[in-house]
């Protein structure tokens, strides 16, 4: 089952995703005719794994970790699925990096591997969006826009074993399956689950193959996990930040 949640003239509603139509209590809405998609979820934070594929350890010259290595992105890195990316002003080098994500369905701690798959709510994809030339990870992860998510939770797939890749500008950049992560899904949540204690909506990502290239403005980004679905979003010109929708405001394309 796919679970989206959308903007509506009346406000943003959640439902099941079938066919370019969402199913709610109150009606059903034809996407990109009565609704816009919205990030799937609300979480409180994104919990976001680095260096969990060896092909980006050695891109990057990082050193092997010995357990998941986290970040944290912000509730205001947060957009939908075929939302502008506004390219951030401060930096000329941004690239993007195609990953899987979890989506927590209820209050928990320090929880096994084995009891991860039942506070899950299921899966989805997000773009970490990345600022190269700032200094530190917080700068260069966190700012508007950073993390497109979307397009929905997909309630029924095995995230161990996914094909994915992703293009850019239709140049195939990314291409992987989640098998070669190092750490796997169920291994990070229950990792990150004796650290932190997880609220519903929360996400966690669990990091990218190698990444080659940057964005500019125009290109498109299009990152697509077999079984989830295709995350799509365009880089826009750093002035478009200014319309994006601040907190209590619904903006429809």
């Amino acid at each position: 089952m796919k679970l989206a949640r959308i903007a509506t003239d009346d406000g943003p509603v959640a439902g099941r995703y079938e066919d370019g139509v969402v199913h709610t209590d109150d009606g059903v809405y034809e996407v990109g005719t009565d609704a816009d998609f919205l990030p799937p979820c609300e979480p409180s934070a994104l919990y976001c794994v680095g260096r969990n594929f060896a092909a980006t350890i050695d891109q990057m010259e990082y050193e092997r970790p010995d357990e998941p290595d986290f970040f944290i992105k912000p509730p205001a890195s947060l957009v939908g699925h075929g939302d502008p990316i506004p390219y951030p002003s401060f930096s000329d080098e941004v690239t993007y990096a195609g990953e899987l994500a979890a989506v927590i369905d209820e209050p928990c701690r320090d929880l096994s591997e084995d009891e991860v798959s039942e506070v899950v709510r299921g899966y989805t994809i997000m773009n970490d969006m990345d600022a190269l030339d700032q200094g530190g990870r917080t700068p260069r992860k966190a700012f508007d826009a950073s993390g497109p998510l979307g397009p929905w939770i997909e309630t029924a797939v095995d995230p161990t074993e996914i094909d994915m890749y992703t293009d850019v500008a239709g140049e195939r950049r990314q291409e992987a399956n989640t098998e070669l992560m190092l750490f796997d899904p169920y291994e990070i949540i229950s990792h990150l689950s004796r650290r932190v204690s997880f609220r519903p909506g929360d996400v966690v990502s669990f990091g990218s193959p190698a990444n080659p290239g940057l964005v500019e403005p125009g290109d498109t980004v299009e990152i697509t996990y077999e079984g989830v679905g295709t995350l799509r979003n365009t880089v826009v010109d750093s002035s478009e930040r200014e319309n994006m929708a601040l907190e209590g405001e619904t903006v429809r394309s």
